[in-house]
């Protein structure tokens, strides 16, 4: 029987739910069966089900197995250490490829797109976290990713 779960508050309960379907998004998008996701991750099917629910009765280290079985990383930033040049306000209407290097990197795929709403421009990054050049990233690109994160992504990157 599962352990109880721990008393945590709706916006952690909702953190989890996100992180739950985001790590079943893409185990979906890459097509693998939960029963071989679980297996190599070294847990049952059950539990990784419960992962992809959010349930908060399930140890990080689960969690985190999940996580890497299906080829992403989680990332903890320091909300205080956020750059300078992340102006939320300035969030565009629609994000220009040619603008930002990373970006663009990631949009090879999309032939004849040159601009992405702010909610494509996200998702882009997270699905393809694992290509992005971090130290190459120059700083107004940085500043549009932080915004997106800020606004779109309740102050989580979800990778």
């Amino acid at each position: 029987m599962p352990a109880k779960a721990p008393p945590v508050g709706e916006v952690l309960a909702t953190r989890l739910r996100a992180l739950g379907e985001r790590i079943r998004a893409h185990r979906e998008r890459q097509k693998i069966s939960a029963t071989l996701a679980a297996e190599a991750a070294g847990m049952s099917r059950v539990t990784l089900h419960r992962i992809e629910r959010g349930e908060p009765s399930v140890t990080m280290g689960a969690y985190l197995s999940a996580i890497d079985a299906v080829g992403l990383q989680l990332e903890l930033r320091d909300p205080q250490a956020l750059p300078a040049t992340a102006d939320i306000a300035s969030l565009p209407q629609r994000v220009r490829l040619a603008d930002f290097p990373q970006l663009e990197g990631l949009a090879w795929h999309l032939h004849g797109v040159g601009e992405l709403s702010p909610a494509e421009a996200l998702s882009l990054y997270e699905r393809n976290w694992r290509h992005i050049d971090r130290r190459g990233m120059e700083p107004a690109e940085r500043a549009l990713l932080q915004a997106l994160v800020d606004r779109l992504g309740g102050g989580r990157l979800l990778v």
